[in-house]
């Protein structure tokens, strides 16, 4: 196939006027001077910004520039001056590749952090700048982090979730007190992910209103042509999932209809809307609406035929002349107005509302209600008889959100299996559904796990701490939840996850549903919370841990079947990761056994019986999370597991890896699991209280030393002690 030839100015203007031949679109008013000059400044500083370090992404800054103005100098409600004032409309870069665009619009508009300087770091050698690869929370007017593709979309989803919730509650006649919109930008690699697809298939379902995609469809991406892989008639889907769609047919010129198309989208009721903008990516550059302008610095060459063709000098670099921050010289002094007139708004709230005003001020602090800690059962209030954990988290659920509306709970498809229901509670509903109302704190994810996680980390970013988001589904389905999980993690978002069905107790729904492996990658993930409690106590625990770790998201893996309350499981030592449930803690035991969740009431009797076969003292640990425990000092962790003086053996019903690290040796998982009842397959994958104890008990003898110690193995031996066991 013959190479196809770049396109010349001459050929997108061509396109540009053939734009306008599209039935029903009114006639665009041309830009003014002004208007051009400040599109072409933000065209020429991409191309120059990305070949200073030669990387990036020039080429959608390039065309969608107009799009960027749109929305920061007409549409958008913030306030440059305060980028995190409480009641400002949020902006997603979900095509965060484009980042260049948002951090040029941020400095143009007036925030204070954002200098061209320290855009200049862009793709900089330097670890200290704030102009990211990708946008990031932590930097002012950022709302979330968005990098891998299509999160983004469901971010805005669960910030627009978090906004109409919070209007549900506390706006009244006359106090829009929450009442911003959501724009998010998108790009065609956004809406090929299925996690975009499963968000809008849920705005459109809840009918956010408050909700605004914007659509750059430049059919281009890495690999060139969109239409190679892509040929969905976009508008169309989404007005079958319930979406409003409005139309923009030349997004690179036409900054008027633009923002006439935005300003419609803001009127629409009862359904989100998304603009479906064409753009020709990297316009005015020789390689305009191909795939090399998407991720490449343009090349010095291309880079002054772009300011030759905008009246730029090609041999001056940065240049930003004083008419465009005349330009936007309105944002700053506007945004600061709409704070003071909120302000204002809110004492009058605060006289005539102050049960409302209280509360939403107690919210905005990231503060629980006051007195939540009486509403957790103590230990001899829990059920004393053997129930699955997660019916214990069900009791934590019950105690906690019913009162509090800082908790929003869900679950994928799955609200009475993993209990994250309450009493009395409303669902998060579309008002003329009849299902519920947008005041409801139960959510309905669908069968959407990686969608759910992701619009969490929305609702958690809407403003720190005035969420905290509860979602479940099966241990199993985390792992399709795993990207927006480590999203969280990345960004310190707090949501509780319920995990339950966590191992080869699920029994019967066979090994599809058993993970096996999952909690490797998840005790790997930094800033992460992988608990595992072994009984309705240790849920307590791990409860408790989530709430104190403000910034850290937590998952519980917990049991289908039942387990004992153990009488040495304490709450309160949840957090330290491990320590001793049975056994006493000031004597050196002969033999140490380390197990988490269901395995340790299996511990406790393997213990028992393995003191009377080698008449030697046994001490049981107790690990719901191993991170937790590496946090402790060298002495704690010491006096728990003495594996200079004890033989250590760790019991788990998952795969090994990483219990080297704190035992001789193991009887874990080395296969997928099998479909049969739970106790058939603990036994049959050697897990059975007395096949343990025959296997421990023959591999203690074995290390017996002649002067009645242990002979223990080296870094490096650990032994694997259920391999050649019947079904592995």
């Amino acid at each position: 196939m013959a190479p196809v030839a770049a396109p010349t100015h001459e050929d997108i203007v061509a396109h540009g006027e053939s734009l306008k031949q599209k039935p029903n679109v009114p006639a665009k008013a041309a830009p003014t001077e002004d208007e051009i000059l400040v599109l072409n400044t933000i065209r020429c500083l991409a191309a120059d910004l990305c070949q200073q370090y030669k990387g990036g992404h020039p080429g959608t800054v390039m065309g969608a520039a107009s799009i960027g103005v749109a929305l920061w100098r007409y549409l958008m409600r913030y306030n440059p001056s305060n980028p995190d004032w409480f009641p400002r409309d949020r902006f997603v870069l979900s095509a965060g590749h484009a980042c260049l665009l948002q951090y040029m619009m941020l400095h143009f508009s007036g925030y204070k952090a954002w200098t061209l300087d320290e855009i200049k770091n862009y793709h900089a050698p330097t670890m200290s700048g704030i102009a990211a690869g990708h946008p990031e929370i932590e930097f002012p007017g950022v709302e979330v982090t968005t990098g891998p593709l299509g999160q983004g979309i469901a971010n805005a989803v669960g910030l627009a979730m978090a906004g109409k919730q919070l209007g549900a509650m506390y706006n009244k006649p006359d106090f829009p007190v929450v009442d911003g919109k959501v724009w998010c930008f998108t790009g065609d690699g956004c809406l090929q992910e299925g996690v975009g697809q499963e968000a809008i298939s849920m705005a459109g379902h809840f009918g956010l209103d408050n909700l605004i995609l914007i659509y750059d469809n430049n059919a281009i991406t890495v690999d060139g042509r969109i239409d190679n892989c892509f040929t969905d008639d976009t508008s169309a889907k989404l007005k079958a999932t319930g979406w409003e769609v409005i139309e923009v047919y030349d997004g690179s010129n036409d900054l008027s209809g633009i923002v006439k198309a935005l300003e419609q989208a803001k009127q629409v009721k009862g359904k989100p809307v998304m603009v479906n903008i064409r753009t020709i990516i990297g316009i005015y550059s020789s390689k305009a609406g191909s795939g090399p302008v998407h991720g490449a610095a343009l090349g010095d060459d291309d880079v002054a035929y772009v300011k030759s063709q905008l009246g730029f000098n090609p041999h001056e670099k940065f240049v930003v002349p004083p008419k465009v921050y005349d330009y936007f010289e309105e944002c700053k002094p506007r945004g600061e107005r709409y704070e003071a007139e909120w302000n204002e708004m809110m004492a009058r709230y605060a006289k005539a509302y102050p049960k409302e005003n209280a509360e939403l001020q107690r919210r905005l602090a990231g503060k629980l209600r006051e007195g939540w800690e009486s509403s957790i059962p103590s230990k001899d209030q829990l059920p004393q008889s053997a129930i699955p954990t997660r019916k214990a988290s069900g009791i934590m659920v019950q105690a906690l959100v019913a009162e509090d509306p800082t908790f929003v709970a869900g679950s994928a498809d799955l609200i009475e299996s993993t209990f994250v229901g309450w009493k009395g509670m409303t669902e998060f509903q579309k008002p003329e559904s009849g299902l519920g109302d947008y005041s409801g704190r139960q959510i309905r994810y669908g069968i959407r796990e990686f969608a759910m996680v992701a619009v969490g980390n929305g609702f958690a970013a809407y403003q720190r701490g005035m969420f905290i988001p509860i979602m479940s589904t099966f241990f199993m389905f985390w792992l399709y939840a795993a990207p927006a999980v480590r999203m969280s993690a990345l960004q310190k978002l707090r949501f509780i996850g319920v995990a339950t069905h966590d191992a080869i107790g699920i029994g019967e729904d066979g090994p599809t549903h058993q993970p096996i492996a999952l909690a490797s990658f998840y005790r790997a993930l930094p800033d992460f919370n992988l608990i595992r409690p072994a009984d309705a106590e240790e849920v307590v625990g791990a409860y408790l841990v989530a709430l104190e770790a403000e910034n850290t998201p937590s998952l519980f893996a917990l049991s289908r079947q039942a387990v004992p309350l153990l009488s040495g499981t304490d709450r309160t030592k949840v957090a330290k990761g491990g320590y001793v449930v049975l056994g006493d803690e000031n004597a050196t035991p002969d033999i140490t056994l380390l197990a988490t969740g269901a395995e340790v009431a299996r511990a406790v009797q393997v213990a028992e019986k393995l003191q009377e076969k080698l008449k030697a003292t046994v001490r049981v640990v107790s690990m719901p999370s191993l991170k937790h425990f590496d946090a402790q000092p060298a002495s704690y962790r010491r006096s728990v597991i003495p594996s200079n003086k004890s033989l250590v053996v760790a019991i788990e019903a998952y795969a090994s890896f990483g219990w080297a690290k704190y035992a001789h040796g193991g009887c874990h998982m080395h296969s997928f699991g099998h479909s049969a009842p739970q106790d058939t397959l603990y036994e049959h994958f050697g897990f059975g209280i007395d096949n343990m104890t025959q296997k421990i008990g023959d591999w203690a003898e074995s290390r017996r030393s002649s002067s009645g110690g242990w002979d223990l193995p080296g870094v490096g031996e650990y032994e694997e002690l259920l391999l050649g066991t019947v079904g592995h």
